[in-house]
């Protein structure tokens, strides 16, 4: 089904690797030292995993000299965890505090590695900050607001092209969650309420081996649907229905990202042109996507099957996205992304058209970037659009 299980969390050799090429880009971009304070980018150089960060009460910030390993500044109630991490310097304070939520202890050790220098932070899109507003408008105070730059396109560079570790978590997910879309004939069925429907797939999905399923949308109706963010309703699927459902499963802190469509009983027309029009679009990101190639170069690639097919894209704004520690991640496949693509980057591919009215459907598969183009991270979905007929 998903293949031998890979070991979990990766070996001090693919820290040491990840903080070298930091410390490089720093020296080039003139940072002193890094201050980070959301969870992908603290568990990317420390491995510190956790769903405490689903709290929003505690700050948590990790200090990246230009020499030396990172300093992890964190609450005393993630000390024990840290302490399993490849990090040695950990200071703690016991949070939350009336009046000092860490900001001591981090100015302090900014202070220590940085002295007058230049502190790089995330500030660009996609990234935000993971402190209240008046601690950090305390810190900057009292090192000086001129000294903090933004270290958002230095950190996309260094989180877009991941290790064959890496790579290999995404993959096993994604094996996991191709496993749980090949059982929909078991899983769906006319008449099901969608929201046993989603249900029904997380379940599956856990018991493939996949440590959560945070995320799942979709969508169903005659010919296509018209909203996938909502919750699902309890509206029983029927006959015509086009069910859509989009994942974001976890393995060891890794996400796969991508949806597959079924045809309830029976499909239109619009729905099985559909289907062979995104299909098709996605063959054309698939050969599109070698180093060298801009993401725009993908979005124009499948872009233009859909058009030249006579179909409406969604409007969605892009075409697919990084994927990583986060179910979306930076680069962005758009018409103005000038992003080129490099051997380790892992991509969604996720054209989208309009069928009838304001309905859509959208498909969408996993890529990595190598040396002789792209390798499917999923198993690819049916050329006809998949019919789910009772038993």
């Amino acid at each position: 089904m998903s293949g031998e299980t890979p070991e979990r969390g990766f070996p001090e050799r693919e820290f040491e690797n990840r903080l070298e090429r930091a410390q490089f880009a720093m020296a080039e971009a003139g940072f002193n030292a890094l201050l980070l304070t959301s969870e992908p980018e603290v568990r990317y150089f420390s491995g510190f995993l956790t769903q405490f960060w689903q709290s929003p009460t505690r700050p948590w910030f990790l200090v990246v000299p230009a020499q030396g390993k990172p300093i992890a500044v964190i609450p005393e109630i993630g000390a024990a965890l840290m302490r399993k991490t490849w990090l040695d310097d950990i200071r703690t304070w016991a949070s939350p505090h009336p009046t000092d939520d860490g900001v001591t202890l981090l100015r302090e050790a900014l202070r220590e590695v940085a002295g007058e220098g230049v502190i790089g932070t995330p500030m660009g899109r996609e990234s935000h900050l993971r402190m209240p507003l008046k601690d950090f408008k305390r810190l900057t105070d009292a090192l000086g607001r001129e000294r903090f730059r933004d270290a958002s396109p230095m950190i996309r560079k260094l989180r877009m092209v991941k290790s064959e570790a890496e790579i290999t978590k995404i993959t096993h997910i994604c094996a996991i969650a191709s496993s749980t879309f090949e059982a929909g004939a078991e899983l769906f069925r006319e008449g099901q309420p969608l929201s046993d429907a989603f249900r029904a797939f997380k379940t599956k999905c856990l018991e493939f081996g996949a440590d959560d399923v945070p995320y799942l949308v979709g969508g169903a109706g005659l010919g296509g649907y018209d909203d996938v963010i909502s919750p699902p309703s309890d509206a029983p699927l029927a006959r015509g229905d086009v069910l859509m459902l989009d994942t974001g499963a976890v393995f060891d802190g890794y996400f796969c990202d991508f949806d597959r469509n079924y045809a309830i009983g029976e499909a239109d027309d619009a729905a099985k042109r559909a289907h062979d029009i995104l299909f098709l679009a996605v063959e054309a990101g698939i050969a599109a996507a070698r180093p060298g190639a801009t993401c725009s170069d993908l979005y124009n690639a499948m872009r233009g099957v859909i058009a030249e097919a006579g179909g409406a894209d969604g409007d969605v704004g892009r075409l697919g996205h990084g994927l990583g520690m986060q179910l979306t991640e930076w680069p962005s496949l758009t018409d103005f992304d000038e992003t080129v693509l490099e051997p380790g980057m892992v991509l969604t591919l996720e054209p989208a058209t309009r069928t009838v009215g304001s309905r859509i459907m959208v498909h969408e598969e996993n890529i990595v970037v190598r040396d002789d183009g792209a390798e499917l991270l999923t198993r690819r979905t049916p050329r006809e659009l998949p019919m789910l007929t009772a038993p």
